[in-house]
């Protein structure tokens, strides 16, 4: 990565813990962001239309962050609407299908560049992830190196996802009681073991490595809107949420297990409680859910018929 060194206030750079081999970026002028405020009214929203950032009309954009945590124009920022109090699970069909074009188009342009060895599209929703703009709109980070944690999934030349949907073993004889929503070849289901109470997984039937090259981009519209709208649904109030995208890596390596899947961790185990990753858990490793999966699809199906 460029920026090794540390020396420069100017440059990211990183480093790697010595006891994890945990890759940590440190990107010193990210301290000069200004502070934007989450009830920030759409006169003085930088994503709107005729905004700083938006000065043309749009149907979805994108454009460089202007505050990069990686350098050479590998920090992106995706507007998902022109509309101010959207969010991405209210888009309508073709509102939705946009976004996710948009997210393929960017995924081809930044994974062909010799500089990039994985691209990730990922969403922080609501303050209490830190969402500091309540405009719809995503990120998209572009390493030089494959991340920890989607190399951690494709070490298998195994493919789980694939194992889980063929509805075979212990996790695949129970994913059909899990399924939240399914369309155009896409599914929706709650994760067998959930970090985050609610957790989502959205992926392909069939397989393929990243959302360029998958089919069925309607599907994955239909069932992305169904899977969050059924959060918002679930306690009748705006589920803040991180949304990541994990595919196949762009290093020209063949990853024989990669699948494109999108990865939805909703932060609310009931109205207004927020469930908090603590320290016996990063300590440990081990966490602990008080969501039973099976008990979580039958409460987010619920949700989707009355949404």
């Amino acid at each position: 990565m460029a920026g090794q060194g540390g020396n420069d206030a100017r440059a990211a750079y990183i480093r790697e813990d010595p006891l994890t081999g945990t890759p940590v970026v440190l990107v010193r002028k990210r301290q000069g962001r200004p502070n934007l405020r989450v009830d920030l009214p759409a006169s003085e929203c930088p994503f709107c239309p005729g905004g700083l950032e938006a000065p043309e009309p749009y149907l979805v954009s994108w454009f460089k962050n202007r505050w990069p945590p990686l350098p050479d124009g590998r920090a992106e920022i995706v507007l998902f609407s022109p509309e101010h109090d959207q969010s991405l699970g209210s888009l309508p069909h073709e509102q939705m299908l946009a976004v996710v074009e948009l997210w393929a188009e960017r995924t081809v342009e930044l994974g062909s560049r010799d500089d990039i060895a994985y691209v990730l599209l990922f969403e922080n929703r609501g303050a209490e992830v830190g969402a500091t703009i309540p405009h719809p709109h995503g990120q998209v980070f572009a390493f030089d190196f494959v991340p920890p944690v989607p190399r951690n999934e494709l070490a298998s030349e195994h493919c789980a996802i694939c194992e889980e949907l063929s509805g075979k073993g212990e996790v695949g004889e129970s994913h059909r009681a899990r399924v939240v929503a399914s369309a155009g070849g896409w599914q929706c289901w709650a994760v067998w073991a959930p970090t985050f109470p609610f957790e989502l997984l959205v992926a392909p039937e069939d397989h393929a490595g990243d959302i360029a090259g998958a089919s069925g981009h309607d599907g994955l519209a239909d069932v992305l809107r169904a899977g969050l709208g059924a959060l918002d649904g679930l306690f009748g109030e705006p589920m803040p949420y991180m949304m990541w995208c994990h595919q196949r890596p762009t290093d020209g390596r063949p990853w024989p297990a990669a699948h494109v899947h999108f990865h939805i961790a909703p932060t609310h185990r009931a109205k207004g409680v927020t469930r908090y990753v603590a320290s016996g858990e990063l300590g440990s490793g081990v966490m602990f859910n008080p969501v039973d999966p099976d008990e979580a699809a039958v409460k987010l199906r619920a949700a989707l018929d009355l949404h």
